[in-house]
């Protein structure tokens, strides 16, 4: 029996280490042809074509000519399109008609780490069926011979190099901002992270009227997410107070993520842009089925807001893809992640922090509102998250009583606790949350002196972070 390599966001872990190396790459390129080929799938070009972007890690130089080797070796062209976001990958895809779309990323994590994403033609991430089928492949191709698998000499593929990937992506972005709208007169500070977005974030803002203020635009293949970015925000707050900007934008490393540094220097979360959003798509009629999806992650603030205004908070799991798929289920035209994973999906088929960022934009530029507004909008409930090394076990009779207890004991029943596995990390999540911030902390103190009780959680706690509203 196979394992399938696709993890909840591709296939990912650390560089030159197990499925990150060239030769792993290659096969897997090799596996995506080869199921491709095997299915009714009727490509648009002569040849089945793949599009390629990447992020700035020092890996991506080392992996990206690997899956060509792949690519090319199995009868596929292939189009380069250099350091590009994610959502810029999934956009080219459809925008020149491609099989395959490859993202080399992996997205907020180190410099150490790297991945692959695949996106079908019409721009949105490959099913889980297919990720399956081609792990399958990926195991037939590593126990057989890779030749196998390869095409004829004269069949091979050829590659090339899109030079203005960037610019078209740029337009697509900016054709997501009202054009009765303008940023003129508007100091922007944004954080890219030294990513993927450092050449072509800054361009569409200033193309629609800011004036902007630009760090962690230096990549040196080492520095992607270093004390930067949407999961480090300091230097980002420090230079708008400095520079009294009127917003902070952060971006991640592939720019599918965003958060917000208002101008007092309060961060805004991915579940505060989804309430500005969703209140402003709803007042212009925008917003499809009445529904927003979060996940199981989303603040229980956010859901009564939400529930306020008439609108639903339908959950998923965690990961982009679970709130894609429940989008599609439900209708819905919004959905996203606390961590800043917000899908627009009139405009972008994946999460797009640029094109988010816009709707933000535009919430405050039709009422005439500070960025500040936007942490107004609700209150948060007091959350904590502790991260715990290792797995825990958590469909057991013990861990499911345990913190059933927990709930109703020291929470009275007025909170939750949820418990989850990274999908990109050996750490088990558990979030507690309560509208009472004494309730949360004792239930925090609990846990930690009684993690034994759950299986396999002989393990210490990492790290313990509180996010009681949106400036924490």
């Amino acid at each position: 029996m196979y394992n399938n390599i696709f993890g909840t966001d591709g296939v990912r872990g650390r560089a030159n280490e197990g499925l990150i190396t060239p030769d792993k790459v290659m096969s897997l390129a090799v596996a995506a042809v080869d199921y491709y080929n095997s299915t009714d799938h009727k490509t648009v070009n002569n040849k089945f074509t793949v599009v390629i972007g990447k992020d700035t890690r020092l890996s991506g130089y080392m992996l990206e000519p690997a899956l060509v080797s792949g690519f090319i070796a199995a009868g596929a062209d292939v189009i380069l399109l250099g350091p590009i976001p994610t959502p810029g990958v999934a956009f080219m895809t459809r925008s020149l008609r491609a099989d395959l779309g490859v993202v080399i990323s992996a997205s907020h994590n180190p410099f150490y780490d790297n991945g692959i994403k695949f996106f079908g033609p019409t721009g949105f991430k490959i099913s889980p069926a297919e990720e399956d089928r081609i792990s399958e492949r990926f195991h037939d191709i590593e126990t057989e011979k890779l030749q196998n698998y390869l095409s004829s000499p004269e069949g091979m593929g050829k590659a090339r190099r899109l030079d203005d990937a960037g610019g078209r992506y740029i337009e697509a972005v900016k054709r997501s901002f009202p054009k009765n709208l303008s940023l003129a007169g508007m100091k922007i500070a944004i954080d890219t992270a030294n990513g993927a977005a450092y050449r072509v974030a800054p361009q569409i803002f200033w193309e629609l009227g800011a004036d902007i203020v630009h760090i962690g635009d230096d990549p040196d293949g080492l520095n992607i997410n270093m004390n930067c970015g949407a999961l480090s925000t300091d230097a980002l707050k420090e230079t708008v107070l400095e520079t009294g900007a009127d917003i902070g934008i952060a971006l991640d490393g592939d720019a599918d993520r965003v958060v917000i540094i208002d101008e007092l220097g309060n961060l805004i979360d991915g579940d505060y842009i989804l309430a500005a959003i969703a209140t402003d798509w709803q007042d212009l009629g925008l917003l499809r089925g009445q529904c927003v999806v979060a996940t199981c992650m989303s603040n229980l603030g956010l859901e009564k807001y939400l529930n306020g205004l008439g609108i639903e908070l339908c959950r998923s799991d965690v990961g982009d893809k679970h709130v894609l798929g429940k989008m599609l289920e439900t209708g819905s035209n919004l959905g996203g992640e606390k961590s800043g994973h917000i899908i627009p999906i009139d405009y972008a088929q994946t999460g797009d922090g640029s094109i988010a960022a816009m709707q933000i934009l535009a919430f405050l530029r039709r009422r005439g509102l500070r960025a500040s507004a936007i942490g107004d909008l609700y209150k948060s409930y007091p959350q904590t998250v502790m991260n715990v090394e290792g797995r825990v076990e958590i469909d057991t009779p013990e861990a499911r009583n345990f913190i059933s207890n927990l709930e109703v004991d020291i929470l009275g029943g007025r909170g939750r606790i949820l418990i989850r596995q990274s999908g990109t990390e050996n750490v088990t999540r558990i979030m507690i949350e309560s509208d009472d911030q004494n309730s949360v902390q004792s239930a925090v103190l609990n846990l930690e002196n009684n993690l034994h009780i759950l299986p396999r959680s002989d393990h210490k706690t990492l790290s313990c972070r509180a996010f009681t509203n949106s400036s924490t």
